[in-house]
């Protein structure tokens, strides 16, 4: 491999000759040989951002001049519209605490491109980095990167799958099954009620995720190393702020307090424990869709799932409810990334958390995660699942918990009798209750009548 020498504080380093990299990135890949993950395209591009929007306030506040400030923002434009950009990019996901190899990775990539651009010198430090420091623009991408993950695809996602949901209970409306408590038989529920269930999860979901982004829209850009914002302007923060939110649409603020934005990851711990609650959802949602698909002969039975591919190797003829399966697997590691964010938020040692590479990787994965697998979820199972209305009525009819309807006429003991014998004899519970009750039959059928038990009362 051809290679060039770079120079950094620490002395001079032989790095890719291609490479747009320098001596501390290099440090870092020779450093960090862990996973071979990098960390997320998404992050990649939130923090070239911030690089972006910190040049254009430092021109705005004179800290810079306007040509070599253009320039790191041209370099950003190109950066951002590359189509091998993680190539720029190779420090491992777990490398030092606070992510400064990673912003160094990102100071040296644009001021080498700068340098190009201007014609002169561009420090990765003083000009690139200028008014920051990696231990608030790490914290500040964590926010911004997972501040546009949710609002343009995660709420997004979970919205479409509401309304696939909605739309779907409204048009099984008319099909009424058995219910289920503790997975025995219990009263009838109409398909609709079952579903909408699922819907108000998904809705109380996105209702607490957006209560969460005002907070997540705050940021550290400003504290520079411990919170107190040595060699920032004292008008850097604001300014960054109204930059950044130009550039994505959003609206970010500077935090009254960079300590506790820099020294903690409360937010981010607060993010995952909601993105815990919508896995909690979609664990659910899929496990219900599993059993009710359950069959097509010695299960429930009550739906069938769209087939979407040959379920076994060696049994023909087989198909498995795939997308709720890899839902359930979703939900199962964005719980795992919970616990490590979990963790990872308890390392706010003094004025620095160090586990910011690991809980922005494992936030910005939960996040895309879930987005996805609500897509697939709404569009590949709960929109084209058919229901098995032979099966539920066959159920409906032989179902004895049906004589609870009763209790208020005969009370809960004759109740419980009746219903023993029906699950003994294996009987309609109709029948029975008319040998042992002075009810006609034509009261009973009034009385037992399914979907008028979905609408509860006396």
């Amino acid at each position: 491999m051809n290679t060039r020498i770079e120079k950094d504080s620490m002395g001079e380093l032989a790095v890719p000759a291609e490479a747009f990299y320098a001596a501390q990135t290099q440090r870092a890949v020779n450093n960090f040989p862990i996973s071979g993950q990098t960390m997320p395209e998404e992050f990649i591009r939130a923090l070239l951002m911030v690089k972006s929007s910190a040049a254009a306030a430092n021109i705005k506040l004179a800290l810079i001049s306007k040509d070599l400030g253009q320039a790191i923002i041209a370099a950003v434009h190109d950066l951002l519209n590359s189509v091998d950009l993680l190539q720029h990019f190779p420090v491992d996901i777990y490398q030092t605490g606070s992510g400064t190899s990673s912003n160094m990775n990102a100071n040296e990539v644009i001021a080498h491109l700068a340098t190009l651009k201007l014609g002169a010198l561009v420090s990765a430090n003083d000009h690139v980095n200028c008014g920051q420091s990696s231990n608030d623009v790490i914290p500040s991408t964590i926010h911004i990167s997972a501040a546009i993950a949710v609002e343009k695809n995660l709420l997004p996602a979970l919205a479409a799958l509401q309304q696939t949901i909605e739309v779907k209970a409204q048009d099984l409306d008319s099909y009424v099954k058995t219910g289920r408590t503790h997975l025995m038989d219990a009263m009838p529920v109409r398909f609709s009620q079952s579903l909408m269930s699922w819907a108000s999860q998904i809705e109380l979901n996105i209702d607490l995720l957006r209560s969460i982004q005002p907070k997540l829209q705050l940021l550290a850009q400003g504290g520079t190393a411990v919170g107190t914002g040595i060699n920032a302007h004292v008008d850097f923060a604001d300014e960054f702020a109204r930059q950044i939110s130009s550039s994505t649409g959003l609206t970010f603020k500077a935090a009254d307090n960079f300590f506790a934005l820099i020294g903690t990851q409360d937010t981010a711990v607060a993010l995952s424990g909601q993105l815990k609650t919508i896995a909690v959802s979609i664990m659910k949602i899929a496990n219900d869709l599993r059993w009710m698909n359950s069959g097509p002969l010695a299960g429930l039975g009550e739906i069938e799932l769209e087939a979407l591919q040959p379920g076994s190797s060696i049994m023909p003829g087989k198909v498995n409810p795939v997308i709720p399966e890899a839902a359930a697997m979703v939900a199962a590691q964005v719980i795992g990334n919970d616990a490590a964010i979990t963790i990872g938020g308890q390392s706010g040692n003094f004025e620095l958390n160090v586990m910011l590479p690991m809980v922005a990787y494992n936030l910005l994965n939960s996040i895309k995660l879930l987005s996805n697998v609500s897509e697939l979820l709404a569009d590949k199972a709960i929109a084209s699942f058919t229901v098995r209305a032979d099966n539920l009525n066959k159920a409906l009819a032989r179902n004895p918990i049906l004589v609870t309807a009763l209790n208020p006429l005969i009370g809960y003991a004759k109740a419980a009798e009746i219903a023993k014998i029906a699950y003994k004899e294996n009987r309609p519970i109709i029948e029975v209750a008319q040998e042992n009750t002075e009810l006609s039959r034509t009261e009973l059928e009034k009385l037992l009548e399914p979907t008028k038990l979905t609408y509860g009362g006396l």
